[in-house]
């Protein structure tokens, strides 16, 4: 007689299955609308096929398309295998590597046989059709517990050797799992981790579409052999693929990139390899956050301060930094050697300087200067600093990823019995913030410690609790706000809470941060002066709402679109004339809105009005004042709005001149 298994369900209910059963199974006695519903299935918190039997005693959650998060990694992972299939089954002598799910959608590295050349977008259509037929004929996805050297053998037998170099890089004696899909002698099989769907037929035919295809290097090593990358976008079903091509479309228009060259924000050349050549309307903007910014900083108990830019490389060591961020740091010797022909070669063991990649070090710097009292805790240090990272330039892109970029960056030195109060306060700072700029909608999240990380587990334990404490302080740890734990996803020495933006077409970026840290006061020796007269380490909260100037303004011009609310427009008004006579009246418009703070421009060009109206709106001017000589008689305006209707408003100057110097106040400035 079979074992019986206790299976324990979401629900508090127990189901007894006997030894080989599945997930399916239970899926199965639950109900068939279930059973064709089912995807997957967590077993004791690990997603696993729902076609594997259980090993024992144990709990389980069955996956559906309602558990959008997990379901669409699943349906992602197959679409790969099913893309990785249909390539070789179109162009035989192809040999696979590896493709993952990614954020919205999946790419699969190839080697292409080398008869054949580098794959281009124009085979993508014949790919896609290959890879409906799989999903039409329905083919089951079975896992398969292999050893490493017969996964090898096999892999040599095939020629793939890129899978047969990878296997034998996995521990020896670890189980590794094969997937094949299909039965018999043509049965296609790849080494990868799983979870799979139970079968090809589960997947939407109409949800997914191939994208396009670039170059990679095999293990991301130039020096190794170069493959070709298919990406595509893959979704639960049809709808949601229209309306992400959709969103697509609506990115491209919005792109930071093209919209900084219409509104001449901004440009970046090859000389200056991912550093931001700022133009003044562009400047305009940073200085309108900068204040704005400082306004709330300064409000709210933070005091600035400025540090340098460039500092030993043994301070980087003590901090940890050098170990994790060494590649990345623009790194110079403290002394250039002389040019003479006699001097000396500089050996390695010179002095080094780097830039700063962060500015935490350089505050604890400030921190240590003089003896601290627990009666000053705490100390909120705010810096906007500019930092330094040696991104590789294949991964530089517009505003969004910089070499050269300046943090809102802040660090609050506390005791443990003043965190969750001041990570609860910048909670309420950092929600009228989002506000404030025009994101009615983010999610927070925590991310939990990784697997290598600085500290022991009880200082873990503390941060963690800590941040999770304030949340549920700030009225924030519920689905209204997002509400995430992330594991695995902190720092290497702190945990810390996410806030992610979502702008105006859905999309989500990831921007203010706040990090409990033990660590680092204690690899700087950071202290102070407790209540009992000893020393003590101060808890440092690391802590940044934009992020970075150059990469929040980016996400600003993708969420308006160029379209920017009065109060950060870099030009806010232009008064444009309808016939010359009316000139001289528009420079008395000019010369009012700009005595009243505003930044006002005169368009006077003896073009038609129509031609001025369209040439402003595409700038994104958000008031357009035309003027004629009936409005000069009258003392009036005509008022156009940027994506208003085509109607304009009369109305006199001084009312106009109120009423836009009220709306062009900061939303920190205006009355309540």
């Amino acid at each position: 007689m079979s074992e019986m298994f206790k299976i324990s369900l979401p629900d508090g209910s127990v189901r007894e299955m006997p030894e080989g059963s599945t997930p399916a199974d239970v899926a199965a006695a639950i109900g068939p609308g279930l059973a064709k519903a089912a995807l997957a299935a967590r077993v004791d918190g690990e997603v696993r096929d729902i076609m594997r039997p259980f090993e024992g005693d144990s709990s389980l959650a069955l996956i559906t398309s309602k558990d959008e998060k997990d379901a669409l990694e699943l349906v992602r992972h197959d679409f790969a295998h099913v893309l990785a299939e249909a390539v070789q089954r179109l162009y035989p002598g192809t040999q696979i590597t590896f493709g993952p799910a990614t954020e919205d959608g999946f790419y699969y590295d190839f080697a292409p046989a080398p008869d054949r050349g580098p794959f281009t977008e124009e085979d993508l259509p014949l790919i896609e059709e290959e890879m409906r037929r799989i999903i039409a004929e329905d083919l089951h996805l079975v896992r398969e517990v292999w050893k490493r050297d017969d996964v090898r053998a096999l892999f040599e037998r095939q020629g793939e050797r890129f899978k047969a170099e990878w296997v034998m890089e996995l521990p020896e004696g670890e189980p590794i799992t094969m997937y094949r899909s299909g039965q018999g002698d043509d049965a296609w099989i790849d080494l990868c981790r799983g979870p799979h769907l139970a079968s090809t037929g589960k997947l939407d035919p109409q949800a997914f579409k191939l994208t396009h295809v670039s170059g990679a290097y095999w293990r991301g090593d130039q020096n190794n052999p170069m493959l070709s990358r298919i990406y595509g976008t893959a979704w639960l079903n049809k709808k949601q693929l229209q309306e992400h091509l959709v969103r697509l479309e609506e990115a491209a228009k919005r792109d930071h990139r093209k919209i900084g060259r219409e509104m001449d924000l901004f440009h970046l050349q090859a000389e200056a390899h991912g550093s931001v050549f700022w133009h003044p309307n562009g400047f305009i903007i940073w200085r309108q956050l900068e204040a704005y910014i400082r306004r709330r900083l300064d409000a709210t108990g933070n005091v600035e301060v400025k540090t340098p830019q460039l500092m030993d490389a043994r301070q980087w060591e003590k901090s940890g930094h050098w170990g994790k961020y060494r590649e990345n740091m623009f790194v110079v010797p403290d002394e250039i050697p002389s040019v003479d022909d006699d001097a000396p070669v500089l050996s390695g063991k010179a002095d080094l300087m780097a830039l700063k990649p962060m500015n935490c070090p350089a505050h604890i710097l400030i921190f240590k200067q003089g003896i601290t009292s627990y009666k000053e805790l705490p100390i909120r240090l705010v810096e906007e600093g500019c930092c330094h990272r040696n991104e590789p330039h294949g991964a530089l892109h517009g505003l969004m990823r910089v070499r050269q970029f300046t943090q809102d960056d802040g660090h609050i030195f506390c005791r443990e019995d003043q965190i969750i109060e001041e990570v609860r306060s910048f909670c309420e700072l950092a929600d009228r913030v989002y506000k404030d700029l025009g994101f009615a909608g983010y999610a927070v999240k925590l991310a939990l410690r990784p697997d290598k990380r600085f500290g022991s587990d009880d200082d873990w334990d503390k941060a963690e609790n800590e941040l999770r404490n304030a949340v549920i302080a700030a009225g924030m740890a519920n689905e209204d706000f997002g509400w995430e734990e992330l594991p695995g996803e902190g720092a290497f020495y702190a945990p810390k809470l996410e806030w992610h933006l979502k702008d105006a077409i859905g999309r989500t970026w990831q921007v203010g941060t706040i990090q409990s840290d033990r660590v680092l006061p204690e690899r700087l020796d950071a202290t102070y002066i407790g209540e009992d007269g000893e020393k003590h380490r101060p808890i440092m909260l690391h802590r940044a709402i934009f992020g970075s100037f150059e990469r929040f303004i980016g996400i600003l011009i993708e969420h308006y679109a160029g379209k920017f609310p009065l109060w950060l427009a870099p030009v806010q008004a232009v008064v444009a004339t309808i016939v010359s006579d009316a000139d001289d009246y528009a420079r008395d418009v000019v010369a009012r809105l700009q005595a009243a703070g505003l930044r006002a421009e005169a368009d006077l060009r003896n073009e038609k009005i129509n031609y001025k109206v369209r040439e402003h709106s595409l700038a994104k001017v958000p008031l357009l004042l035309v003027v004629g000589k009936r409005e000069a008689e009258e003392g009036t305006v005509a008022v156009r709005r940027l994506g208003g209707d085509e109607h304009q408003k009369v109305i006199g100057l001084e009312d106009a001149v109120a009423q836009f110097t009220e709306e062009a106040m900061p939303p920190d400035l205006r009355p309540n």
